[in-house]
């Protein structure tokens, strides 16, 4: 469908040769001789471009321009006038005008920045629909009381530059309030920079997060900006901060002091302007007395507190939560979509999901998939919440057929691994406590059995 071009000037020469040649362009030309005419034609139309003048009779193009502008906040326009002067050109553009062209005019220029300011208004049109489809993937679905009073702490604390210091347990959906805080600042159209601090080994964090030099050890063969530097303007969010080593919470700690940091290997001071949101599902004030976490950093960090409850705490939101997931997992799956019996919710609400939010969201995924019929009944939510492992390690089939006991050895091991990595959000420590080994071996079995290290989005 050919885009719609309203053009408004007063000169009948002017909207004929207009007209003529954006209509060879393959453009449709509404036209109006004077500005009250225009504005009616622009709110029955609805235009792509208006192309306005500014010396009308009755009412000039700059009144013209600043009520629509008032009334249809993201109309494009463009102005012309054969009395320019720069102050008339400023004037327009601080009214909202996209560019301003000067009479007589180069058609040429005209079709141009038409084409350009067309372009432009798509592409704007296109981060707003991808925008859209972040802010639905990340939203924070739930009416409960506790929901609403999050969404409240959300709102108070996005417009601030304040850090903010997230607590809950796994799988609660930190991460969701972090981006929620983000989408909702002044920082919205700046990076959303995230690292979980649990899943990056102590010997490569320092360059995860302040970027290294070429040559700075070995492997550097060139320089990397690190989440500070990418994050600047925006937000970084550290995720599992009650992991980061002591030596690495000092760095943090004097970037967030002095807003400035070097490269690993460099010398040069770099400045960057970021807002810090740190998450954690540990205590970090019981850390701090267990000498886990430093004081000082637990301050700095802690400036507006946000707990977000487990699912279990706000039971009255899985029936919204699952339909949400649901449909979310139909559209990803290219599947037709289900629904759930009144049944099949009330067995969702009765399980206590330890797993939280993480929990449910595969939970569904699961059932969606595995359940061939329309409507998910409680007997379906039932079965498939038991198919799991009691200790939640995943079985090895005897029935396979491996080289060597070492190969069914190493399949076993990094089914484990992987297992209680995703049980326990990517967070090493945990993961290493539970299993009874040092960190640094299970990095190295991590590295040998090639298991894959990533948070799961």
């Amino acid at each position: 469908m050919a885009e719609t071009i309203c053009i408004v000037d007063d000169e009948p020469a002017i909207l004929n040769s207009l007209s003529s040649i954006l209509e060879d362009e393959g453009y449709q030309v509404i036209t109006a001789t004077n500005g009250l005419e225009g504005m009616k034609l622009v709110r029955s139309d609805a235009p792509d471009l208006v192309i306005l003048d500014i010396w009308m009779p009755e009412m000039d193009g700059l009144e013209t321009l600043k009520r629509l502008r008032s009334q249809l906040p993201g109309i494009l326009v463009v102005m012309m006038s054969g009395h320019g002067s720069i102050e008339t050109a400023v004037k327009a553009t601080k009214l909202g005008a996209y560019d301003y062209l000067e009479k007589p005019l180069d058609l040429e220029k005209v079709t141009i920045l038409v084409r350009n300011a067309l372009h432009q208004r798509k592409l704007e049109e296109e981060n707003l629909n991808l925008r859209i489809q972040v802010e639905r993937r990340f939203e924070l679905v739930g009416s409960s009381s506790i929901m609403n009073r999050l969404r409240s702490m959300i709102e108070m604390a996005a417009p601030a530059n304040s850090r903010v210091l997230i607590s809950g347990p796994n799988g609660t959906g930190k991460e969701l309030v972090a981006r929620a805080i983000h989408l909702q600042s002044p920082r919205h159209n700046k990076p959303f920079v995230e690292i979980n601090c649990a899943a990056i080994p102590e010997t490569l964090i320092e360059s995860e997060l302040f970027g290294h030099e070429k040559g700075a050890f070995s492997g550097a063969t060139s320089m990397k900006r690190g989440k500070f530097e990418l994050a600047d303007g925006g937000t970084l969010f550290l995720d599992e901060i009650g992991d980061m080593s002591l030596a690495t919470q000092a760095k943090v700690l004097r970037v967030l002091q002095e807003q400035q940091f070097t490269r690993v290997g460099g010398t040069k001071l770099l400045n960057v302007q970021v807002r810090v949101i740190a998450a954690s599902n540990k205590d970090l004030s019981e850390e701090i007395g267990k000498g886990n976490f430093r004081e000082d950093l637990y301050y700095r960090l802690n400036v507006l507190p946000i707990v977000v409850p487990t699912l279990k705490e706000r039971r009255d939101d899985i029936p919204e939560l699952a339909q949400h997931f649901l449909k979310m997992h139909s559209e990803e799956q290219g599947m037709k979509p289900k629904e759930f019996s009144p049944h099949g919710l009330e067995a969702l609400q009765q399980h206590d999901w330890p797993g939280n939010i993480r929990e449910l969201r595969n939970l569904i995924e699961r059932l969606l998939i595995m359940v061939p019929k329309p409507v998910i009944d409680a007997p379906d939510v039932e079965m498939f919440l038991q198919v799991r492992a009691p200790s939640g390690v995943p079985s090895l089939s005897v029935g396979t057929n491996y080289d060597s006991l070492r190969e069914a050895r190493n399949v076993f091991e990094r089914e484990v691994i992987s297992q209680k990595l995703r049980d326990n959000n990517w967070n090493v420590s945990k993961t290493a406590d539970e299993l009874k080994i040092e960190r640094s071996h299970l990095h190295r079995k991590i590295k040998l059995l090639n298991v894959e290290l990533r948070p799961e989005h």
